[in-house]
């Protein structure tokens, strides 16, 4: 089975490259930008007839889209994020229309949850900002593409190589800089973290995706892909300090600007996201396997390993 990844220099992208690299009688290829890849392509630029050359070259029986943007301006989120996903689904029309494609999509298109309840896949869209509208406009061109295709909706992810541009790996890089955190009086600053969010293992994520991209006939259009409950955003801050052994009092001052660590006009837009992971189990058998403090431990385990303090010279 040849297997394309796009996007796989990413979070999600690289732990599902890592999960498909191990599947037997798998050839995984690379797309993107980089010098190194398989398959040179750029979704947010690329004109579909020549991303429909590349894959003509790569023949692939899937395609996974891990490719996206959580930050920068309106303009890139919607390059990467709206226009990236409509150009594949006409490249893939073109050139592999059998193939099955796998897209990541995100849980923030729903926008605004109902406190104490589970959002289904079926419930109205109303995402509260330029990425979650982005990320909704590229699963509607992948649902209404005609192709065999779904999109994985995923909740908040949580593991090792969490980036610093999201709450997990911003309060990892604050914990690894912290001089003493066994000292009782020291301090860790963020914003409110009230709201309440579904976080799931990336590793449980990757292996929704293995399981879509090799699963026989057609999928639903949309599954979600989380934890399947919503804790407050302190209870993963809480645990991560604990991983990482900060003894210190954890200050939340709203509006202090820290953006993904707490206090965000998203944060405060969106104060309940929780999604109901049922059509994912009934469709591809999948469940989460790994408890929040698993994915905190590696998450902290990944992150204590690559720091270097300043002034010290990497190996």
């Amino acid at each position: 089975m040849r297997i394309l990844v796009l996007g796989a220099g990413g979070y999600l992208g690289g732990h599902v490259t890592e999960r498909l690299r191990a599947l037997p009688g798998a050839r995984v290829l690379v797309g993107g930008r980089s010098p190194g890849a398989d398959v040179a392509v750029d979704l947010a630029a690329d004109r579909p007839h020549l991303l429909a050359g590349a894959l003509a070259k790569a023949a692939p029986d899937a395609v996974v889209n891990c490719a996206g943007a959580t930050g920068g301006d309106a303009v890139t989120l919607a390059e990467v994020n709206a226009r990236g996903p409509a150009a594949l689904c006409a490249a893939l029309r073109a050139a592999a229309p059998g193939a099955r494609l796998v897209h990541l999509g995100s849980a923030a298109e729903y926008g605004p949850g109902a406190p104490g309840l589970r959002v289904a896949e079926s419930e109205p869209c109303a995402p509260a900002g330029p990425y979650g509208a982005t990320k909704l406009a590229g699963t509607v061109a992948v649902a209404s593409s005609g192709l065999d295709a779904v999109v994985l909706r995923v909740g908040n992810p949580v593991g090792a190589g969490a980036p610093a541009t999201g709450l997990p790996g911003r309060v990892a890089a604050l914990l690894a800089e912290v001089a003493d955190p066994g000292d009782p009086e020291g301090e860790l600053r963020l914003g409110d973290l009230s709201a309440y969010r579904d976080f799931v293992d990336v590793r449980d994520v990757a292996r929704a995706v293995e399981l879509a991209a090799t699963a026989p006939g057609p999928l639903p259009p949309v599954l979600n892909v989380g934890g399947g409950e919503a804790l407050p955003v302190r209870e993963l801050v809480r645990r991560l300090a604990d991983a990482a052994g900060f003894r210190g009092r954890i200050v939340e001052a709203a509006g202090d600007g820290n953006g993904s660590s707490g206090g965000s006009e998203r944060s405060a837009r969106v104060s309940w996201q929780c999604s109901d992971i049922s059509a994912a189990g009934a469709a591809l058998g999948w469940a989460p396997a790994h408890s929040l403090d698993a994915s905190v431990a590696a998450l902290w385990e990944a992150r204590s390993r690559s720091f270097v303090p300043d002034g010290v010279a990497a190996p």
